[in-house]
């Protein structure tokens, strides 16, 4: 699975590809410089059971990590996976 940021002035996107077909996407809005909203997660019916969200949402964690960021998960799916897990939480 390779997962593509694109990153714009005030809105961006995750993307998740296999094989050359998009299995999913996560779209983002930023909410200042230092923090971005997840408002939407989509998986591609083909891919579902192969963790393509849960994909998406740690390539989020780790580039809010690397650049200081904080996220506020709208996405119903997103806060889900920040409820489950623990060890992310700490870029809410």
């Amino acid at each position: 699975m390779n997962i593509e940021q694109t990153n714009r002035e005030t809105k961006g996107f995750f993307k998740a590809t296999e094989d050359g077909k998009e299995a999913g996407r996560m779209t983002y809005s930023w909410a200042g410089k230092e923090r971005f909203i997840i408002d939407h997660t989509e998986v591609n019916p083909d891919f579902k059971g192969k963790n393509v969200g849960w994909q998406l949402v740690m390539a989020a964690v780790n580039f809010a990590r690397e650049n200081n960021l904080k996220i506020i998960p709208l996405c119903p799916f997103a806060k889900s996976v920040f409820d489950k897990t623990k060890d992310i939480r700490d870029v809410l």
